[in-house]
């Protein structure tokens, strides 16, 4: 069967995309407020609910036409026969031949997917169950340390998707977390950081998780032997088993490490870093959480992923999502994209999006290697409110850029405050509303006109509200998967890769190299002037 992967996408010059530019050259005039006058049911009509979440976009400088019209462009561009072939296994990563089929960790355990011919549901399960019995020990105390103690603190060590995907679900369940263990994380091969870290622990009651897949990866082996140094510093070698285990696939280095290989967790080459929380990356999480939290977590995900398969695209919240941000970045000429969590809990949610768009989006040619002939993924940021109001917020409302924002709120609270979450909804609510609305003489919503130039807010910017019941596990899978899929819509509206990181790679090697030149294990040559004279610097200063 021929792949659909090698099917003709529409030039930039397709009809779709320039009936899409004449719309939005009409549509970049209208007021906000005046969309809502011309439609009582506007924000019912613009909602979409899926997965226990309610997406409101109706404060966008969108009609039924221009959904309509981002709906053809993105039948034109084949989105939906790109997400059929990515959730049917077809190897949509086409510059490193590789499924990417994260969607399969969250399916229900009495399924079955045959990838090459193999059930991989059974795979799956598999792992997930090791990963369950293991975390139990830790849980019921019975995993005990090298002097007899329960463990009390574990550290994932990884770096990018082996440590914000952990770091921020973590973070964001903390309120599920098992009471008596402390999660921490080591990412940054600053040795500050390592220090800082390990001058609190007790060596007889912290476990390490090392997360890397070829257990080579810089940055976490560093930070693994740092931390197997620190360990024997107060206990034997033959204790390292009972303090360390893996998430890998390479079990000689694991072995050679002082890991038991027992005690290694696998996962697959068709499960992407900035997609591998739902597998074994993810341990951390089942251990703070257990795993019958875990499995909501991953149904939440799951069901999602049933509704970005099966609802057509104008209701489909994922591509809704995409369509709207790909509106703004293409039309509108927006650089950027603002994520406000109103949620504490949810501090490390821009970061964790930081990585998921940008490194899956930041491309500069398409699938087959042409040169894009349009803006690809927005710089993506933000923080939590209210916090952010009290800092960038001035630029949202009286600055000369135009920044998208996605709110998130949590209707209940995990704790019992409710006078504060009240007043942090209401927050969220008014900043959504005053972005559209604005005062003073540039707005159209009958503000005093009287006001001086400074104080006025031309509003008429856009937002959108994502609604949680509250931030529970299944919750948060729906959040993140639907950021996933986003991610990937926004790829094939690109007709990029979404899966590869290519430009991730040439620092890699690069420092490599420079270590080699600052360890002199290597001449310090073929370099410009002020890379050979930094490195001069750091190798006197590191002398001295």
């Amino acid at each position: 069967m021929k792949s659909t992967l090698t099917r003709t996408l529409p030039e930039s010059s397709s009809p779709a995309l320039s009936a899409l530019t004449q719309h939005a050259a009409e549509a970049r005039s209208w007021a906000l407020g005046d969309l809502f006058k011309q439609d009582a049911q506007r924000a019912q009509v613009f909602s979409i609910e899926a997965a226990g979440l309610l997406l409101d976009f109706s404060k966008n400088h969108l009609r039924h036409d221009s959904l309509n019209l981002l709906a053809d462009f993105a039948r034109d561009r084949g989105v939906e026969t790109l997400r059929d072939a990515m959730l049917a296994g077809e190897r949509i990563n086409t510059t490193e031949h590789r499924a990417a089929l994260h969607t399969c960790l969250r399916q229900p355990p009495n399924t079955s997917f045959l990838f090459d011919g193999h059930d991989i549901t059974a795979d799956i399960q598999a792992v997930l169950s090791r990963m369950s019995s293991f975390a139990e020990k830790i849980r019921d105390g019975s995993w005990k340390g090298y002097t007899g103690q329960r463990i009390t603190d574990i550290v994932n060590i990884g770096i990018g998707g082996s440590d914000l995907g952990p770091a921020m679900t973590c973070a964001a369940l903390r309120t599920y977390a098992h009471p008596e263990l402390r999660l921490h994380f080591l990412s940054n091969v600053d040795g500050h950081a390592t220090d800082a870290l390990l001058s609190v622990l007790n060596p007889q009651t912290t476990l390490f998780i090392v997360a890397s897949k070829t257990f080579t990866t810089m940055e976490t082996m560093r930070n693994a032997e740092a931390a197997r140094t620190w360990l024997l510093q107060h206990a034997q070698p033959a204790d390292l088993a009972k303090h360390f285990v893996a998430v890998s696939t390479n079990t000689d280095a694991v072995r050679e490490f002082g890991i038991d290989p027992v005690n290694m967790f696998p996962f697959w080459d068709w499960v992407g870093g900035r997609y591998s929380i739902w597998s074994a990356i993810g341990l951390p999480l089942l251990i703070a959480i257990g795993i019958e939290a875990f499995r909501e977590f991953l149904a939440g995900a799951h069901r999602m992923d049933e509704h970005f398969r099966t609802a057509p695209l104008g209701s489909n919240m994922p591509v809704v999502l995409a369509l709207t941000g790909f509106w703004y970045r293409q039309f509108f000429g927006t650089t950027s994209q603002l994520i406000a969590p109103y949620h504490e809990d949810l501090h490390l949610f821009p970061a964790y999006l930081q990585q998921l768009e940008m490194e899956s989006n930041g491309k500069q040619v398409t699938r087959d290697g042409k040169p894009i002939s349009m803006p690809t993924a927005p710089v993506t940021w933000g923080s939590v409110g209210t916090n952010g109001q009290h800092a960038y917020f001035q630029l949202l409302h009286q600055g000369t850029d135009l920044i998208p924002v996605d709110f998130i709120i949590a209707l209940k609270p995990a704790h019992p405050y409710k006078d504060q979450h009240k007043a942090l909804l209401a927050n969220a609510v008014a900043q959504a509303e005053a972005l559209m609305c604005g005062s003073g003489s540039s707005s159209s919503n009958g503000s005093d006109a009287t006001l001086p130039p400074h104080r006025v807010f031309a509003g008429n910017r856009p937002s959108n509200m994502l609604v949680l019941p509250a931030l529970d596990p299944a919750a948060l899978g729906a959040l993140i998967a639907l950021y996933e899929h986003k991610t990937f819509v926004q790829g094939v509206l690109w007709n990029i890769n979404s899966f590869d990181q290519w430009g991730v790679e040439l620092g890699k090697t690069l420092a490599h190299r420079i270590l080699d030149e600052l360890n002199d294990a290597a001449p310090i040559t073929s370099h410009d002037s002020s890379t050979a004279n930094l490195i001069k610097r750091v190798q006197n200063a590191l002398k001295s």
